[in-house]
């Protein structure tokens, strides 16, 4: 085999081994640009207007309500994280464990927590019907979602 052969052949190899490394890092490079358009725990949901009159009924106010979904495949403990409106009214989750891809629902009014329901216990309304915003933080006080919406109703 001449050295013109060999050189060749060890430029293909090399060129192989390069597309290859580049090709294993192309996803992982677009999974990084998705995590930031789409948080890991996200407001999924809100409904600040609960139906009917707000006539301060526990069953109206447990009708206003946010959902809070985990998008990993893998459980989130929302132990310390909080869930705040634009007053800076707060809840604060206690040993609350998401499990990857499952979905929250926390009431404003009283209730008994369960796997997929929490309630705030409050007896007054948290979330404006015309505009307010939707912020949930983690344990280390960094926002992690934010949801806000207007006169409309338009989430935004």
């Amino acid at each position: 085999m001449s050295a013109s052969s060999t050189a060749h052949r060890f430029a293909a190899v090399a060129l192989a081994a390069g597309a290859v490394v580049c090709a294993a890092a192309l996803p992982a490079t677009a999974a990084d640009r998705d995590h930031h358009r789409h948080p890991r725990v996200e407001i999924s949901a809100v409904q600040a207007d609960s139906p009917g009159r707000d006539n301060h009924t526990n069953r109206s106010l447990n009708a206003e309500w946010v959902d809070i979904t985990n998008n990993t495949r893998h459980t989130v403990n929302l132990k310390g994280w909080t869930l705040r409106d634009g007053d800076g009214n707060r809840y604060r989750f206690r040993n609350v464990r998401l499990a990857g891809g499952d979905t929250l629902r926390v009431h404003t009014g009283t209730g008994r927590d369960t796997h997929d329901h929490l309630y705030q216990d409050r007896r007054d309304y948290m979330w404006d019907n015309h505009a307010d915003k939707a912020v949930l933080r983690n344990d280390r006080h960094h926002t992690v979602d934010t949801k806000s919406w207007n006169r409309g109703g338009h989430h935004r």
